[in-house]
């Protein structure tokens, strides 16, 4: 069996780059292949092209006689572009996206006639099987009706040659089976909350978007050593593989020049991003070896959202063409980095101000402060249910190792607007001196952009920081869909700005306060209330854990306790105030992510028992048999001196012995607790069992593994080496 390693190795060494050739400048080709504005004012109806927009900007239904105009339209444009199907592409509950598709081709009754045919109803909706996805009990397998709606606010794109339109997906009873229908809610209740404060500012302001920048980062294989290893193919993730000694160490990978192989990948792949909208900006070397990233402009975060879905199925359709295996898994190797998704998030008014960027005014450096502290006390009052947000059996791997967050959510704003807070939070109560406004706005809140200009530190160890103009949502996992940690990040600070309006409106009304006076007065106890979230210094460290639990922060280490704060009554009440979702939804969700927890780690565990026993041990046995053929000769030819002669190899066969029993014994306790776990149907208790009585096995049964491949002879051992699989370009 090691042939197929060193076949892989021959075929990996002896790759070229893939000839490729950029079809025209990104400014020219950017968006082609998106029914956008362009494309619909060429081929609608000023009626049709007027309804679209108006669904876009303001939330209006579609009339359906004008939705049959919309699909002509549509279908005109594809058919013009070579396309033969369409399909809803939809974001179902299981991280991925989804897609069926329908040839745009139909025949008469009769079979006479043929004609392309498309219209309102085919755009509008579509029916596809709500129970054959994870549901969390909404619906049974005689229940199976669901239905997949346009999203008009996300446009239609075409791979391929197949038109796909963005969809929501919902069950026949009304329940949201998908990402983007609590998405869409959570970023219509921050556009309305925010609308709402920003108007204390700007009476102009009609509209706030959420935005959002996020930057992907993975690791690119070589196909042929990626299929040679079961463990990549099945889990995303090697199981097995002792460290390579030349890894991260020398950082002489981090903004390196980009292989030449990987750079012709990275170029393929922007040609794609940009004929299907997506912005991408940046590119370049990550950390580890043979990790990479990609990063776009800032967009609305659910068209964002998209985007960065389509473009994970993007990554790996262009990957195979250049004979790569993209790696999206928080942590596919051992002691280096894994991989992370920062979640770059503001807010825009649409007077085009960035809510979250300090300006030369005290009165916009104001509107900054209100929103920067409100954010704040939003992320102190909700830190578990954020947590539980970005909580993934894959992202457990990542965080608090030494490259990514902790799992203890705390909020970095830097040395300087730490004084700017201290100051604010002394603040008089009741009305302000005039001496005291003056003051305030001139030395502390007017000199903001001076401070920000100046505090060009970052710290890498929080979860969550403000970094210039944006926060920065560092711990959200590389291959999580956005929407999750979107969904709550917006939620949370909807409800936290709607309950500020409500207490600086009642100071205005009940105590005669004015404006300015109510906004510093309730923001000052929001400092006060929100100190024991901030936190400048090292997350690693074992103080801060401490400090975290003396502080009352919550430290969730696995997905099976951070995910109780979904259904805590906390976040129950959240969802259920802001028209998020109903407790229906919130416990579904809960029900899937326990589920899709305990699958992951049983598919694991499957795999890691398959490889050990029938991939290690037989090598072992192969090598042990060698040794014990060469002490043999030993004996023979030196008779009993061959005790001392052959020292070395009786050492390496007792050891190697010992290394095969400690699998085989592990093995078979991990198989039998599995199969404890699998028989419970609790899901909270199944995702436990797998957590803290399955899970744990993993290293003991790697850790003899990894010391196998030490002492096995190199010719013989099956498995890819993480040498090979991390230092092959």
């Amino acid at each position: 069996m090691s042939t197929i390693r060193f076949q892989a190795l021959r075929e990996a060494s002896t790759r070229k780059p893939v000839h490729f050739e950029e079809s025209g400048r990104k400014s020219t080709i950017f968006g082609s292949n998106v029914f956008n504005q362009k494309a619909m004012k060429q081929f609608l109806t000023s009626d049709a092209y007027k309804a679209v927009q108006s669904a876009i900007q303001h939330g209006t239904k579609i009339d359906r006689k004008l939705a049959d105009y919309i699909a002509m339209g549509m279908k005109e444009w594809a058919l013009a572009k070579g396309v033969t199907h369409y399909t809803h592409w939809f974001q179902p509950l299981t991280g991925a996206t989804a897609e069926k598709h329908d040839a745009f081709f139909e025949t008469s009754f009769d079979g006479t006639e043929t004609v392309e045919k498309f219209g309102g109803a085919q755009l509008v909706q579509q029916e596809p099987d709500a129970s054959s996805f994870p549901n969390g009990g909404i619906r049974n397998t005689f229940e199976a009706r669901g239905y997949t709606a346009w999203d008009p606010t996300s446009p239609a794109f075409i791979f391929g040659t197949t038109l796909c339109i963005p969809t929501v997906f919902i069950s026949y009873t009304g329940e949201a089976l998908d990402n983007k229908i609590p998405l869409l809610r959570a970023l219509s209740a921050i556009d309305e909350a925010a609308t709402e404060v920003c108007k204390y500012f700007d009476k102009n302001v009609k509209k706030v978007t959420a935005t959002l920048g996020w930057e992907q980062e993975y690791f690119l294989i070589d196909k042929a050593l990626a299929e040679s290893r079961p463990d990549i193919m099945m889990t995303g993730r090697t199981l097995l593989g002792h460290t390579s000694a030349k890894g991260q160490q020398l950082d002489d990978h981090y903004f390196g020049a980009i292989p030449t192989r990987a750079l012709t990948y990275m170029r393929d792949l922007e040609q794609e991003c940009m004929l299907l909208g997506i912005p991408v900006k940046t590119r370049h070397n990550e950390v580890a070896p043979n990790q990479f990233e990609f990063a776009p402009i800032f967009e609305e975060t659910n068209l964002a959202v998209d985007h960065n879905c389509l473009l994970m199925d993007v990554m790996q359709k262009v990957a195979e063409r250049h004979h790569f295996k993209v790696l999206l898994h928080e942590k596919p190797f051992k002691g280096v980095n894994g991989s992370g998704k920062h979640n770059n998030w503001s807010l825009a008014t649409d007077t085009g101000i960035n809510l979250l960027s300090p300006s030369k005014t005290p009165m916009t450096n104001l509107q900054f402060l209100t929103f920067f502290i409100n954010t704040i006390k939003a992320v102190n009052d909700y830190e578990a249910l954020l947590r539980s947000s970005i909580a993934t059996a894959s992202n457990d791997h990542r965080l608090g190792a030494n490259e990514a967050p902790p799992a203890i959510i705390s909020v970095f704003i830097g040395e300087q607007l730490t004084k700017v807070l201290d100051e604010l939070k002394e603040v008089t109560t009741g009305k302000l001196s005039p001496e005291e406004k003056t003051d305030l706005k001139l030395n502390v809140v007017g000199k903001i952009p001076e401070v920000i200009l100046d505090n060009t530190d970052r710290n890498r160890t929080s979860p969550f920081a403000f970094t210039g103009n944006k926060f920065e949502f560092r711990a959200v996992g590389s291959s999580a869909n956005c929407s999750n940690a979107m969904t709550t990040l917006n939620t949370i600070v909807a409800k936290q700005l709607k309950d500020f309006k409500n207490e600086v409106d009642a100071l205005i009304e009940n105590k005669t306060m004015k404006k300015d006076d109510a906004i510093f007065n309730v923001l000052r106890e929001y400092i006060k209330k929100s100190k024991k979230i901030l936190f400048e210094g090292d997350g690693y460290s074992e103080a801060w854990e401490k400090e975290a639990a003396k502080r009352g922060l919550s430290n969730f280490k696995t997905t099976p306790d951070a995910l109780k704060a979904k259904i805590s009554k906390q976040a129950l009440d959240l969802f259920s105030e802001m028209g998020i979702m109903n407790h229906i939804e919130v416990e579904a969700r809960y029900e899937i992510e326990l589920e899709e927890y305990a699958k992951k780690i049983q598919i694991e565990g499957r795999v890691l028992g398959d490889i050990a026993t029938n991939h290690v041990i037989p090598t072992a046995i192969r090598y042990q048999n060698t040794l014990i053929e060469n002490v043999k000769g030993l004996k023979d030819i030196f008779g009993s001196d061959f005790e001392t002669i052959a020292k070395e190899q009786i050492r390496l066969i007792k050891s190697i012995s010992k290394h095969i029993e400690g699998i085989n014994s592990k093995v078979v306790e991990m198989t039998n607790e599995r199969k404890k776990a699998n028989v419970m149907e609790d899901a909270q208790k199944m995702a436990e069992a797998y957590c803290n009585k399955v899970k744990p096995y993993f290293e003991i049964i790697r850790e003899h593994c990894d010391k196998l491949e030490l002492l096995v002879d190199n010719e013989l051992w099956t498995l890819t080496k993480y040498r090979e699989l991390l230092l092959t370009k």
